[in-house]
C-alpha cells in the first residue's frame, strides 16, 4: 500500500474540502506584518442567533520567536452579545472574567494557530459588533504585539441546496446544469453568490460571473440580485452548463461541488481564495428562475446552517476511451567514478488523458528500479524511495533503490514526464534498472489497465564508454503542454495564511501491486 503524508492527506482536501471546511471554520487572509516584522493575523467572524458556532484563529509567525508564547485574549467588548471559548481541540488556556489567557508553543502558533469558538447570546441583536484583543507576549515577559479580530452579529438566514446532482454524460459533450438552491428559513434573502469547483469547465461564460483555474479545479463565481423569499427555490437558467473534455477517460467519474453563500458570509471565506487571475464572463448574464426585484437593506446577513448549503456534482463519463501510456528508460554510458543524469518517465500517446485533479480520474505511478552498482545522488521531488511496492522514504530522499514516483499535472496526449535522477557508477557490470508503470482509479485506489501494457515497462541500463563519463542521457519527447510540467510538481497552493487547508491535489497515495 502506499503511504499516506499529512501533507497529502491535507492536499486531498482539494478546492471541494475548502468548501466542507468553511462551512464550520473561518480561514484567515494572509497575516500582515506588525512593526516588528512578526506576521500576525486574526480573522472577523460573522454569526447570527441561532446559527452555527464559528471560529476566530489567530496565526503568527516570525524568526527568532521564543519557544513558549502567552496570548491574552480581551472578551469585555463582546460579551454582551457572544461567548468566545477556547475550540474543542484548543488546549492550555484559563480563563479570569472576560480576559482568557493561553500559552502555546510558538510553532503550533504558526501551523496550526489558537483557535476559539464564538457563538452568538439569545438576546443578541442584529448589528452587535466588537473587537477582541489580542495580546502576544513571552512568557512571564513585555508584550510583543497586539492584534484584534472583530466579532459581528448579522441578519439569519437559511439557505439548502440538495445533497447530490448526478448524472451522465459522453467525452466532448455538454450537460445542463440546473443547480438550485432553497430558502427554508423565515428571512428573506437578499443577494446570493454561487461558487462552482468542477473538473468539467464551464459550457458558456457569463457576464456576472467571474473564472479561473486553480490546482486542475475549474471554479465559478456568480453573483445574483435576486432575492429569494421564504419558502421559495430557485435554480440555474437554461444556459448554465458543464462540458465534459473530449480527451476524458472513459469510463470514469468527474467531481465537484456547487457552493451558496450570503454575499456576506462570501466576503469572509474569500479570504481563502487567491485575489488575481479571475476572468469576467462576457456573455449573457446568467440567472436564477424564477427572480424577483432586490430590496435593498443595510443588516449584514449570514447563514445559521452553512453546512447544508453545498450540493455535490456527479458526471458519470460514459464510453470507452482510454489512453496509451509508454515508459521511457534509459541507456547512459559511464566509466566508475563518473556521474550521469537518468532522465526516465513516460509519454501519453493518448487519446484520453491522465493525471487529472478529479478523484474519478486515472493516475499513473512509475516505478523506478535503480541499476546495481549505481547510487543516486539526487532524487526528483516527485519521487520517494521504498521497497516492494511501497514507498517508505520521503519524497526527493537520494541513496534508494526502488523509488515510487507521482504526478501531479494533467499529462495530455502528446505529454511526457520526465524525472530527472542523478546517478553516480560505484562499478560497471551490474543489474539492469527499469522504469515500470502503474495506473490506477485515483478514488478508490484500484489497477487498470492502459491501451498497451506491454510498453509500460522500459529499461534502465548504464553500460561502460572508456571514455571520462559524466554524461547526460535518456532523452524524452517535449511537445504539447508538457514543458510546463518539467518545471516540477505544478499545482497552486494558497499563501500560508488559509489556515492550514491547502488548496491543491485531491490525489489518493496507495499503491497497489
Amino acid at each position: 500500500m502506499r503511504r499516506q503524508s499529512p501533507r497529502r492527506r491535507l492536499a486531498r482536501l482539494g478546492v471541494a474540502g475548502l468548501l466542507v471546511a468553511a462551512t464550520a471554520t473561518a480561514t484567515p487572509a494572509a497575516a500582515a506584518p506588525a512593526a516588528d516584522g512578526l506576521l500576525v493575523h486574526a480573522n472577523d467572524a460573522l454569526i447570527a442567533v441561532g446559527g452555527v458556532q464559528r471560529y476566530v484563529s489567530l496565526f503568527a509567525a516570525a524568526d527568532g520567536l521564543p519557544d513558549v508564547l502567552t496570548v491574552t485574549v480581551e472578551r469585555s467588548a463582546v460579551a454582551d452579545f457572544a461567548t468566545v471559548v477556547p475550540a474543542e481541540d484548543t488546549t492550555g488556556c484559563t480563563e479570569t472574567g472576560t480576559v482568557l489567557s493561553c500559552t502555546t508553543p510558538a510553532g503550533h502558533l504558526e501551523n496550526e494557530g489558537l483557535i476559539l469558538a464564538v457563538t452568538a447570546k439569545g438576546t443578541a441583536e442584529p448589528g452587535d459588533q466588537g473587537d477582541l484583543v489580542f495580546d502576544l507576549r513571552q512568557k512571564d515577559g513585555p508584550s510583543v504585539v497586539t492584534t484584534r479580530a472583530t466579532v459581528e452579529v448579522g441578519e439569519g438566514v437559511d439557505l439548502r441546496a440538495q445533497d447530490l446532482w448526478q448524472t451522465t454524460a459522453a467525452p466532448g459533450t455538454t450537460v445542463r446544469t440546473p443547480f438550485g438552491v432553497a430558502n427554508v428559513g423565515d428571512t428573506t434573502v437578499r443577494e446570493t453568490v454561487l461558487l462552482l469547483s468542477t473538473v468539467p469547465a464551464p459550457a458558456r461564460r457569463h457576464a456576472n460571473c467571474s473564472y479561473r483555474e486553480l490546482s486542475g479545479d475549474q471554479l465559478t463565481l456568480c453573483r445574483f440580485d435576486d432575492e429569494i423569499v421564504p419558502g421559495a427555490a430557485v435554480q440555474l437558467d437554461d444556459s448554465a452548463g458543464l462540458r465534459v473534455a473530449a480527451d476524458s477517460w472513459a469510463p470514469s467519474t468527474q467531481f465537484g461541488w456547487a457552493f451558496w453563500f450570503t454575499p456576506d458570509d462570501y466576503e469572509e471565506f474569500a479570504a481563502s481564495l487567491p485575489a488575481d487571475g479571475w476572468q469576467r464572463g462576457a456573455g449573457k448574464e446568467l440567472e436564477l428562475v424564477p427572480a424577483t426585484d432586490t430590496l435593498a437593506r443595510s443588516l449584514r446577513q449570514t447563514d445559521r446552517t452553512p453546512w447544508d448549503n453545498s450540493t455535490r456534482i456527479r458526471i458519470d463519463v460514459t464510453g470507452d476511451q482510454r489512453a496509451d501510456v509508454a515508459a521511457t528508460g534509459a541507456r547512459l554510458p559511464g566509466v566508475v567514478g563518473a556521474t550521469v543524469t537518468a532522465r526516465i518517465g513516460y509519454v501519453n500517446n493518448g487519446p484520453a488523458v491522465i493525471n487529472t485533479s478529479d478523484p474519478g480520474g486515472i493516475e499513473t505511478w512509475a516505478r523506478v528500479v535503480v541499476p546495481g552498482g549505481v547510487t543516486v545522488l539526487n532524487a526528483p521531488e516527485q519521487c520517494a524511495p521504498g521497497t516492494g511496492e511501497t514507498p517508505t522514504g520521503a519524497h526527493g530522499e537520494p541513496g534508494g533503490r526502488i523509488y515510487f514516483c507521482e504526478w501531479h499535472e494533467a499529462t495530455r496526449k502528446g505529454d511526457a514526464v520526465v524525472l530527472p535522477f542523478g546517478l553516480r557508477i560505484d562499478e560497471l557490470g551490474g543489474a539492469a534498472g527499469a522504469v515500470q508503470l502503474r495506473h490506477y482509479e485515483v478514488a478508490e485506489g484500484e489497477r487498470v489497465a492502459d491501451l498497451n501494457p506491454k510498453n509500460d515497462i522500459a529499461p534502465l541500463v548504464i553500460k561502460a564508454d572508456g571514455g571520462t563519463g559524466g554524461g547526460d542521457g535518456g532523452s524524452l519527447p517535449i511537445t504539447g503542454g508538457s514543458t510546463g510540467l518539467i518545471a516540477g510538481i505544478g499545482g497552486l497552493l494558497l499563501a500560508a495564511g488559509v489556515g492550514g487547508y491547502v488548496l491543491a491535489r485531491r490525489r489518493s497515495t496507495r499503491f497497489v501491486a
